[in-house]
């Protein structure tokens, strides 16, 4: 009688696991989309289904009368979690990723457009492909929440001191300094994670662009408390 009443409820827990398992999958396409191609999709879409499950399994309705809404964010925190267990920035490679940026800042200037691997890795005196690793690892920081990537680099010491309501106070008031539009970009990125190229389709701005003003966003934050 008990095996067959542990039985029902572990059929109960899959079953409402397997009924979100679509929406973990789209969610994990969705991260894939901002993601370079060394990210494989499916890597994503097992991490979440197995975090689904474990939640499925401890799931208390009288808790949380609203399965995904209790299960989401820990399903989107269990991949981005994978992510951060690549470790994908080395101090090496921080350092190189910000030679990078001021190098395609400078390159802007005169050309209007990003350079290729190729080029930076003429000016900055690089070979190639750690060049585009650390592109790659760059982009990968850009999908995480801005609290992890303003410890990126060495200023991150600092910036780990800081409480977090005092983070935020910060935040609100650099992005304040910013147009409209830039506003927009930080908004569609992290709170309604569209892609670069959703979002330079709605505002109509190249994808360089965007990337551009992104950083300029955490480079001011940096400045704001001093890191």
């Amino acid at each position: 009688m008990i095996s067959a009443y542990t039985q029902d409820i572990k059929h109960q827990e899959d079953e409402l696991a397997i009924q979100y398992l679509p929406a973990v999958k789209a969610m994990a396409f969705r991260l894939k989309e901002r993601l370079p191609s060394s990210i494989d999709y499916m890597d994503l879409s097992a991490i979440g289904t197995e975090e689904l499950i474990k939640l499925a399994r401890r799931y208390d309705e009288k808790l949380n009368d609203n399965f995904w809404g209790y299960a989401k964010k820990r399903v989107y925190g269990a991949m981005l979690d994978y992510l951060r267990s690549l470790d994908i920035l080395s101090r090496a490679s921080r350092k190189l990723v910000k030679a990078i940026d001021y190098a395609i800042e400078e390159y802007r200037v005169t050309n209007e457009e990003e350079p290729t691997d190729e080029e930076l890795a003429e000016i900055i005196g690089e070979d190639i492909e750690k060049i585009h690793d650390a592109r790659i690892a760059s982009t990968i920081y850009t999908v995480m929440p801005l609290h992890d990537q303003l410890q990126v680099g060495d200023e991150g010491a600092a910036l780990a001191k800081i409480e977090k309501e005092e983070l935020i106070n910060v935040i609100k008031k650099v992005l304040g300094d910013f147009a409209e539009r830039e506003q927009l970009i930080i908004q569609f990125y992290y709170f309604e994670e569209l892609t670069l190229k959703e979002i330079s389709d709605i505002l109509d701005i190249t994808e360089s662009r965007i990337s551009q003003i992104h950083k300029s966003v955490i480079h001011k934050i940096k400045e704001s408390v001093g890191a």
